[in-house]
């Protein structure tokens, strides 16, 4: 179906089912793309004079104008299609209305607008409507008023806007630390319809609560006056992991780091030994045969580098530099063999390069210090071999 051009065939005391018919028209259009003709079309509508489909017409108007990027003339629409009172499109004009406000952060008018959509009294869009003033209440920190809202979206029913409204109200009662109200909040959204998001917040509740039991055996492990503690250590070594890495999959990186040191530092020797070996599962063990004259024995000089890392959640940022210190390694040593290069003096800088490349990470002075303490043992004296600082002061 397409619209006709030039002037309309009828004028204001015309044939309503003609109204009907460019409507279906202007509809046509816009779901094929044609929004700028839909427009046209929408607006002899209301030019001429329709009582029945002024609405509609309007409404569909507003829609289309926000599509090609006219908010002001979407809104102009909108509110020439709520002023009609009509029982649908009424509401639905205002509920667009909203929605175009909302993306500007207008809340004093966003709200307006959901409270237009409660005066309808359309029981298929007060749902909505509380939603949206949910969350602005919500934006404005009036949490109270928010909450009047939230449970009359919940207590609605509408499977179309219950679901959602119910994560996003979960989803700030966890942040708030309201765990118990977040999961009566899931259960009513899953008794509506099930829903992905929802799920996974209710997997976030069982994880706090896991937090808060970890945290209780930490909090058992400390000693008490007489050094006695109430946790044995395998049991207070466990949670202390866990309770840090629990943190750190909330994102907790600080509170997690937090929680390692602590069990490093306890004052109970067993236990501090259970949560060093827990923090450092499958860390590399020195070979006892190496041939550098090393004897193996200890910890490498970059255990505490690859400690923090797994305290602080920051591993994959520590293996980043390591393959990019490589990197910058090799290419400085690669460059001058796949040129063929036998001048002394140009493989002798691209050594030094290639030496040079960890200085610029915090791990590099551990390893220039390390070679420097192995070179002079080697040399068997009791003289530094290298200068201090090397190979940054030469």
């Amino acid at each position: 179906m397409t619209a006709t051009s030039g002037p309309s065939a009828f004028d204001a005391a015309g044939d309503e089912s003609e109204f009907a018919s460019l409507c279906e028209q202007a509809r046509d259009l816009a779901e094929s793309g044609h929004l700028k003709r839909a427009a046209q079309v929408y607006e002899r509508v209301l030019e001429g004079g329709s009582e029945r489909h002024r609405a509609r017409a309007a409404l569909g108007l507003a829609v289309v104008q926000h599509d090609l990027g006219d908010t002001r003339a979407a809104r102009r629409a909108d509110r020439i299609a709520i002023e009609t009172g009509h029982p649908e499109f009424a509401p639905r004009a205002a509920y667009h209305l909203a929605l175009t406000y909302e993306e500007e952060g207008a809340n004093d008018e966003a709200a307006e607008a959901w409270r237009a959509v409660l005066k309808s009294e359309n029981e298929r869009y007060t749902p909505a409507a509380h939603y949206g003033l949910a969350r602005i209440a919500e934006e404005e920190g009036e949490p109270e008023s928010a909450r009047r809202h939230w449970e009359l979206v919940l207590r609605s029913g509408a499977v179309g806007v219950v679901p959602e409204a119910a994560h996003d109200f979960a989803g700030r009662l966890l942040a708030r630390g309201d765990t118990d109200t977040a999961e009566e909040v899931i259960r009513q959204g899953l008794e509506v319809a099930e829903h992905p998001g929802l799920r996974l917040l209710m997997g976030a509740v069982h994880v706090e609560r896991a937090i808060g039991e970890f945290g209780a055996v930490v909090e058992a492990a400390e000693p008490d006056p007489e050094g006695a503690a109430a946790a044995d250590p395998g049991t207070a070594g466990a949670a202390f992991e866990l309770l840090a890495r629990l943190l750190t999959m909330r994102g907790d990186a600080d509170g997690a780091e937090r929680t390692w040191g602590r069990g490093l530092m306890h004052t109970d020797e067993a236990t501090a030994d259970e949560v060093r070996s827990r923090l450092r599962r499958g860390f590399l063990v020195p070979d006892d045969s190496s041939e550098d004259g090393d004897s193996g024995e200890g910890a490498g000089w970059w255990d505490p580098y690859v400690e923090a890392a797994v305290a602080q959640d920051s591993a994959p940022m520590l293996i980043g530099e390591l393959f990019v210190a490589l990197n910058q390694m090799y290419t400085h040593l690669a460059v001058p063999f796949a040129g063929n290069e036998t001048r002394a003096a140009v493989l002798r800088q691209a050594v030094a390069e290639a030496v040079r490349t960890p200085s610029e990470y915090v791990w590099g002075r551990a390893l220039h210090d390390d070679f420097r303490e192995r070179l002079r043992q080697a040399a068997g004296s009791d003289t530094e071999v290298l200068p201090e600082g090397w190979p940054d002061t030469e």
